[in-house]
């Protein structure tokens, strides 16, 4: 048997950089600097792994793109075959198991392909070299299924986290429109509009009889599901005659009275008058996700135009603070996309200002028993900023991970509900590496923050 061949990707200074990434912060594991490296600069795939014939989830393009290159730009075969998310481990440093979201780009020095090895399988390669095996994220039973009207499952209730959570996004637009309101780094309206060109099966409303029959088929064929996420675009005026509150939290209220404690049910939408909470609590919604996105205020301005415009930076922290009178603190989980304070040109110029503003973000609201999480920022150039920005540096994000670690020991905080289990090896959200690096109770260094 030949040589085989592979596609050259990436350099030596790759390597060079992420192992002085790793040395300067020893007290974190190394699975979670390759896995932020490879969720702000995506990963590709040689054609030869994505068979059409493959038994793994592909990629459902759940809300956002999370790609680092449109679809038109993509091939054939990484466009419509790509999997959901791969799971890294083995390999020359015996890597523990870690979930990576999968972010196409092509230009990426992270390829995945046949093993170099006896063992057959696929690898995934930094320059070349091995960097752990891999495997390809399981398909859920009920995956090509159809909903009544013929509507694919996948596109109603795609399942991510692998297998852990579905994702529910029941309107795949938001009425911040154009670049005076939308946030800037953000490509949902955008990804709508490529998944259409495409001409896939991508609807911009979800209707509700829709997502309760899926739901129903879920529930029969699936047992792998635990938490659901309900959400969609912002609306400002209102969507099919109803407002946003409306809109959302019927969903809620009909999951929640068929399948009672089925799911941890957790909902995205803006931050909202304590009435409008109130509902969404009542509805049996466990955890409220307000995502705040960014702390420092001349960044939320600029960054979240609507967000500022509609509801305020002051009065937006006012409304995550006054619905833990609703929800347990920590079930208060505002999401932060980790990197766009760097971007360029209104973010911060070094590395040291940033994290002292998330730390100050951090402190502030964990201190109060309100839990925030991070998602790694992957620049789409869908999106304002994604045009002219690449990711942030691979040691910001690392530095970030062990900001949020000391933390929450720091604030003794309890683990977030509806992600799954903590710590290297066992967590599976997939955005962030904020959950592999968290350690187990017994593990935990308390009220000291750092070793």
């Amino acid at each position: 048997m030949g040589e085989l061949k592979r596609q050259s990707h990436g350099d030596q200074s790759d390597w060079d950089s992420l192992l002085a990434v790793s040395e300067e912060f020893g007290e974190l594991p190394v699975e979670a600097v390759f896995k932020e490296d490879m969720l702000r600069q995506g990963i590709w795939f040689a054609d030869r792994v994505l068979a059409p014939e493959g038994d793994y989830a592909r990629k459902s393009y759940f809300i956002f793109s999370f790609d680092r290159t449109p679809l038109k730009d993509l091939g054939e075969t990484p466009k419509v075959q790509a999997p959901e998310e791969i799971r890294v481990e083995g390999g020359p440093r015996d890597l523990a198991p870690f979930v990576v979201s999968v972010r196409l780009n092509p230009n990426s020095p992270y390829l995945v392909d046949v093993g170099s090895d006896a063992e057959g399988g696929c690898e995934i390669f930094l320059a070349g070299q091995t960097v752990g095996h891999v495997s390809f994220a399981p398909t859920p039973s009920y995956y090509g299924r159809e909903t009544s009207d013929g509507t694919p499952l996948v596109e109603v209730a795609p399942s991510i986290e692998w297998g852990y959570l579905l994702y529910l996004t029941v309107f795949r637009m938001c009425q911040y429109f154009g670049r005076g309101e939308e946030c800037q780094f953000c490509d949902i309206n955008n990804n709508f509009r490529q998944q259409r060109e495409e001409e896939r099966i991508y609807n911009a409303v979800k209707p509700l009889d829709r997502v309760m029959e899926a739901l129903e088929i879920i529930e029969e064929k699936e047992n792998r599901s635990l938490a659901y996420t309900l959400t969609g675009g912002s609306i400002t005026s209102d969507l099919l005659g109803e407002t946003e509150m409306d809109y959302y939290v019927k969903y809620a209220e009909a999951i929640e009275k068929r399948f009672p404690g089925r799911w941890i049910g957790k909902m995205v939408v803006q931050a909202l008058p304590l009435d409008d909470v109130r509902r969404i609590a009542e509805a049996g919604i466990r955890v409220y996700h307000p995502n705040y996105e960014i702390w420092d205020a001349d960044l939320f301005e600029k960054l979240c135009p609507g967000k500022a415009r509609y509801v305020g930076r002051s009065e937006w922290i006012d409304r995550i603070l006054a619905s833990t009178d609703l929800f347990d603190p920590y079930c208060v989980i505002p999401n932060f996309v980790a990197g766009i304070e760097m971007a360029q040109p209104y973010g911060f110029t070094t590395e040291e200002q940033a994290w002292e503003s998330n730390a100050e973000a951090l402190d502030f609201f964990m201190s109060q028993g309100v839990l925030p999480r991070f998602t790694t920022w992957c620049p789409e150039p869908l999106s304002v900023l994604g045009q002219d920005n690449g990711p942030a540096s691979l040691r910001y994000h690392v530095g970030l991970l062990k900001f949020y670690r000391e933390a929450f020991e720091r604030n003794n905080v309890p683990d977030p509900l509806g992600y799954g289990d903590v710590g290297l090896g066992r967590a599976v959200f997939s955005v962030s590496s904020f959950m592999d690096v968290l350690r187990p109770e017994s593990e935990r260094v308390q009220k000291g923050g750092s070793e």
